[in-house]
């Protein structure tokens, strides 16, 4: 007794595999267990609401069995779906019962909503900017060697409108190599002295970048030891300004500025020959017009005149020059506020600025050189820096402190200029007063 329905039979049922068949494809549906059975379809249609020959009559009691319907739709009479392999899979969007029309394709993708990839793109290029800026301040602030404490200098004049910073160049050695003293032209000598010595106002009315010539002839007055604590009285002691910074370092100094100009100092700034020479290489140099060729063995200088690259070595041997000069400091001066001007406008540029492999170095070089005082925050520093930097673009006034004559050598400043100078400084008053 045959046991498939009518139209069932093995010689209808085509060829299939297992059972001795030899076709190239697979059996029928019963045995595939992922086709989906469907409802019965009406005459005249497939398996799945497709056009196709009407189906077969089916004895009582036996379930209907699925139609398979080639990728057009039609029943190649195999009962295998031609279009399984391709991935068209029953019941998957767009390929089941009652599909939209073109089975077996994708719809369209939605578009991107630009607006909501702008505004994390916006949020995230925000985040990185804060986490970095707020670690590079505080990897700077830990660099500061605030060593300086002014709170031992005594008997002050009165703190006047804007700051005062002074900025001084010493030559120290501290930390360099018998080789890099070579190089850098430094000597071994003892000790610690000041090469130059500067006076910068920051204020509403323009800023002002003074000279004090370090040959310059001053009072040493009253001040207490930085290290003993010790009162030592005013004897009416002359020397050169330099003398003060070697007795008794930067707290004699300040005090010795502060009794002979009558300026509140209001901060403090020193580096030494090794951390300037690292800060012009660390720039990629600097580049300087110099108006006059010269020669200096005792600093290595060797210049002709004209548009020039220095970079550190060379650097440090055209601010340190003075016996190449008639005038000997003053010009060093002149000299020594021209580079530094050129220098600040160098680190300002936005190759360097923008440039991490450029900025985090000479940052780093700048500040492991500097020694600054106890009050000294990084805001103060940066506002310092682009004083400077507007000197040097022509928004302030550049100058040495006015001198009348010598006296043993040393630089006599002109008193009434000096209290004039003074008066319009703590005032932040536009500066009138013109320097030598």
């Amino acid at each position: 007794m045959n046991d498939w329905p009518e139209g069932w039979s093995d010689e209808n049922r085509g060829p299939r595999y297992g059972r001795g068949s030899a076709g190239a494809q697979p059996e029928g549906a019963r045995v595939m267990r992922q086709v989906r059975r469907g409802p019965g379809s009406p005459p005249g249609q497939g398996g799945y609401g497709t056009p196709g020959p009407a189906a077969p009559p089916y004895s009582s009691g036996v379930p209907q069995q699925p139609s398979y319907v080639d990728g057009q739709g039609h029943d190649d009479g195999s009962g295998y779906d031609s279009g399984y392999n391709t991935g068209q899979v029953y019941g998957a969007p767009g390929g089941g019962p009652g599909g939209p029309a073109g089975a077996g394709t994708r719809g369209p993708r939605p578009a991107p909503n630009w607006r909501r990839r702008i505004k994390w793109t916006a949020i995230t290029v925000a985040s990185v900017l804060v986490v970095t800026s707020v670690a590079t301040y505080f990897w700077a602030d830990s660099k500061l060697h605030r060593d300086v404490d002014l709170s031992k200098v005594i008997d002050r004049p009165a703190t006047g409108d804007g700051t005062n910073y002074l900025i001084v160049g010493s030559d120290s050695r501290k930390g360099m190599s018998a080789e890099e003293k070579k190089k850098l032209h430094t000597g071994s000598a003892e000790g610690q002295r000041t090469d130059s010595m500067m006076i910068l106002h920051v204020g509403s009315s323009g800023d002002t970048l003074i000279s004090l010539p370090r040959d310059s002839n001053v009072e040493i007055p009253s001040y207490k030891g930085s290290t003993s604590g010790k009162v030592y009285p005013d004897t009416g002691r002359h020397t050169k300004l330099n003398a003060a910074y070697a007795e008794d370092g930067p707290t004699l100094l300040v005090r010795t500025v502060e009794f002979n100009t009558g300026l509140h100092i209001d901060h403090y700034v020193e580096i030494g020959f090794a951390g300037f020479a690292k800060i012009v290489d660390a720039v990629g140099g600097v580049e300087i017009d110099i108006d006059k060729g010269f020669k200096d063995k005792y600093s290595g200088a060797d210049f002709k005149a004209g548009k020039q690259t220095l970079n550190g070595e060379q650097a440090l041997a055209f601010v340190r020059t003075r016996h190449a000069f008639a005038t000997s400091d003053l010009q060093r001066t002149k000299n020594q506020q021209k580079f530094l001007s050129a220098l600040a406008h160098q680190v300002a540029t936005p190759s360097t600025v923008l440039n991490p492999f450029k900025f985090y170095p000479t940052m780093g070089a700048g500040l492991d050189s500097l020694t600054v005082d106890k009050d000294m925050s990084l805001w103060d520093l940066a506002s310092m820096f682009w004083a400077m930097k507007g000197v040097s673009g022509g928004d302030g006034t550049s100058m040495n402190m006015p001198v009348s004559g010598s006296t043993g050598g040393n630089l006599v400043w002109d008193k009434a200029k000096v209290k004039t100078l003074v008066n319009e400084l703590n005032n932040d008053e536009k500066v009138t007063v013109s320097g030598n």
